[in-house]
């Protein structure tokens, strides 16, 4: 069976994976990108905003972990849009015509709408849904590969606390953040739920992959 992927989820020393205050002007609220000026620095991510330099190595290396073998993708309605996105009928999204997932995206939300087609083979489809139902519609669309889970923190951990991940990828950053969503709460014994690596970038982060015992 396919695999449910978290892939390089940046959170903060104190556990936070998005700040407070998320607004149209501010996607990540307080935090502003300092979630992700790690990412933004590599060869990878530097293309992502439309440059050609950035760094090698180890960073760059997990974010190239990016698309290879996934076939789907689900998302929190945070991620999808600033509070107050299922008002507007015209807002697709923060990534333009052509989206970075390639795939079919599933967006979990109390206020369904018709499916949009993107460019480079995006589709969002708008389900109200809880995480095995999702994750079976997902499944299904991904046609034998890896399922991802985009985020925002609070529907990963509430895929975690189903039991639904498989493999994490993440980031943690040297910053204090004080508010906003944490990852890790009412997760208590995860560590017996995963095999845990850590290893150390030279660009101060920390990269956590968790693979789920038995998967």
């Amino acid at each position: 069976m396919s695999l449910v992927r978290v892939q390089h989820v940046s959170i903060s020393l104190d556990g936070f994976g998005t700040g407070e205050g998320l607004s149209l002007e501010a996607p990540f609220g307080h935090a502003g990108e300092r979630l992700h000026e790690w990412m933004f620095k590599t060869r990878w991510g530097s293309r992502m905003i439309g440059r050609t330099d950035g760094t090698r190595g180890i960073d760059d290396a997990f974010l190239r972990l990016f698309a290879p073998g996934i076939g789907a993708e689900i998302m929190g309605a945070g991620k999808f849009g600033p509070p107050g996105w299922h008002e507007n009928p015209q807002w697709q999204g923060w990534w333009g015509r052509n989206p970075p997932f390639h795939t079919p995206v599933y967006v979990l939300t109390h206020h369904p709408r018709p499916s949009i087609e993107m460019e480079g083979g995006t589709s969002f489809h708008f389900i109200d849904a809880p995480p095995a139902e999702a994750l079976a519609a997902a499944r299904k669309a991904a046609n034998g590969q890896d399922v991802r889970l985009g985020g925002g923190p609070g529907m990963i951990r509430d895929f975690i606390a189903a039991g639904l991940v498989d493999h994490m990828h993440i980031v943690v950053v040297p910053i204090l953040l004080g508010r906003g969503v944490r990852l890790w709460d009412n997760l208590e014994g995860l560590e017996n739920m995963f095999e845990i690596e850590a290893v150390a970038s030279p660009s101060g982060v920390m990269h956590m992959t968790f693979s789920r015992r038995g998967a």
